[in-house]
């Protein structure tokens, strides 16, 4: 068998050793902001869409039977988040969630700045995505929902569930287990579907877009103040308890939220 001489196999070293540089760069450089952007918005418009859309047909498919259609919606949502995140979790962190980018940008993982802008294109999205679904069933693309949920078993629902959404996802970035991530918040989220009061919102971008559609999944306008505020709460109360039971988390850490992905919090000059 030929082997072929000592600079061919010099030169095959050097191909592989740039074709693994490369795939190295490829993996670390940061994405631009526009893209992440891009990912935020159409990911969190998919999820209004899933959510509401799926709340619409399980109302249609199973009328007058609320625990039935109450499953048909959680079990949607929890399949279709843990697809949202693997398709542009590498891109942005598939955060869809202001909560979860500002706690993300609390421990360094993202700039505030950029946190920023994901929170006008995870409301975006989410408007945009509610506009969708009502539109795939023949609705008025915009129907203000009269779904009042503003109580105070509501809020503490929305407190917990949103607590310990963040909670979750960051246990798995410091614990190294962000591999499962997308299958442990699709869980979470179907489970605290049934476990809280609310529904599990857990999402200031998603009240927003749901009081776009009065079906199933909507919410009242006069009722979003309640459960963004909750939202709120439930996110300071998360960082709390993550600072105290994960000391070590830094903005390495944080970047891997959910999902490692390339937006660092320090390329503002490739934005």
């Amino acid at each position: 068998m030929h082997l072929g001489s000592d600079g061919e196999r010099g030169a095959s070293r050097r191909h592989f050793e740039l074709l693994l540089s490369a795939i190295e760069d490829m993996s670390t450089t940061p994405v631009a902001l526009w893209r992440r952007l891009l990912a935020e918005y159409l990911g969190s418009l998919l999820l209004a869409a899933i959510v509401i859309g799926s709340g619409i047909a399980a109302q249609s498919l199973s009328p007058h039977a609320v625990g039935l259609e109450l499953f048909e919606n959680a079990a949607a949502t929890a399949a279709g988040l843990y697809v949202l995140i693997l398709i542009v979790g590498s891109v942005s962190g598939a955060h869809f969630n202001p909560i979860i980018s500002f706690v993300d940008a609390a421990f360094g993982g993202i700039s505030w700045r950029h946190a920023g802008t994901y929170f006008l294109a995870q409301v975006a999205g989410c408007s945009s995505g509610a506009v969708v679904a009502n539109l795939m069933f023949s609705y008025p693309a915009i129907t203000l929902s009269t779904h009042h949920r503003a109580t105070s078993a509501h809020a503490l629902a929305e407190v917990v569930a949103t607590a310990g959404l963040v909670l979750l996802i960051f246990s798995l970035a410091r614990s190294g287990q962000g591999s499962k991530t997308p299958s442990a918040v699709g869980a979470y989220i179907g489970s605290a579907y049934f476990f809280t009061s609310s529904s599990s919102f857990a999402n200031p971008a998603i009240a927003v877009g749901r009081m776009l559609s009065n079906t199933f999944a909507g919410i009242a306008p006069s009722s979003v103040p309640l459960f963004v505020g909750s939202e709120i709460i439930g996110g300071v109360l998360a960082f709390v308890l993550v600072k105290a039971l994960f000391p070590g988390i830094d903005g390495d850490v944080a970047r891997d939220v959910l999902v490692p992905h390339r937006g660092l919090a320090s390329d503002d000059s490739k934005s």
